[in-house]
């Protein structure tokens, strides 16, 4: 059995991979699969019906609600983290990649996760985290992800080599601000995005974004424990 390490460092490797490859039309097709191996790594294996390593099980499989609501002098929650993934990636993979509607708007999954935020948090503060924290549901945050994840590799699969070198349309930004997806005290995140093609959304946040708070989440969980 692989140590958690181990497969931090397989992540590490596989997202330099991507970079290397991801605009040489010449390996669409081995970046395409190696974006998708990586993406099942960093989402639960229940996404893939897989039995697989996976970091965000890692993360959460063994924690208690109670701890993943918690802050511990963080300035997130786990809970805040996995939420804020998601929706980076729901946003992004959907409206700007697809132009596509959101899954959060599918399913009634902000009444399922019993909240009524629909951003993707960058604009709250400490107190905004904690009683968001203490408001989601788990459970319904978890199968939120997992149905973004589902539907992102939908998406990855239908693209083309031509479209990976396509900019991010001024009109899909405009549609994010306007669903309320970014708050506008945290307009620099659409900014980012607006700069990006579609090849770089797949490395951040599909993937790259991912990771890096998979990884501040499992160093919540230490302190915690």
């Amino acid at each position: 059995m692989k140590s958690v390490e181990t497969y931090r460092k397989i992540c590490l490797k596989q997202q330099t991979e991507l970079r290397r490859i991801m605009m040489d039309s010449k390996q669409f097709d081995k970046a395409i699969q190696l974006f998708l191996r990586q993406h099942a790594l960093l989402h639960s294996a229940k996404m893939v019906d897989a039995e697989s390593w996976s970091f965000e099980d890692e993360v959460l499989n063994d924690m208690a609600d109670e701890l993943i609501r918690r802050m511990q002098g963080a300035e997130h929650s786990i809970a805040w983290l996995i939420w804020h993934i998601a929706r980076c990636e729901d946003i992004t993979m959907n409206l700007l990649v697809a132009d596509s509607p959101q899954i959060l708007h599918r399913d009634h999954w902000l009444k399922q996760m019993k909240i009524v935020v629909r951003d993707t948090g960058n604009a709250m503060d400490k107190a905004d985290v904690a009683n968001f924290s203490k408001a989601i549901d788990i459970e319904a945050l978890r199968a939120y992800r997992s149905a973004v994840g589902c539907r992102t590799r939908e998406i990855v699969r239908e693209l083309s080599p031509a479209q990976l070198k396509r900019k991010v349309e001024p009109s899909r930004i405009q549609r994010v601000m306007a669903e309320g997806a970014v708050a506008k005290a945290a307009r620099g995140i659409a900014d980012y995005w607006s700069k990006r093609n579609i090849a770089g959304l797949l490395l951040m946040p599909a993937t790259r974004h991912n990771l890096v708070h998979l990884n501040e989440a499992l160093k919540i969980k230490h302190s915690i424990k």
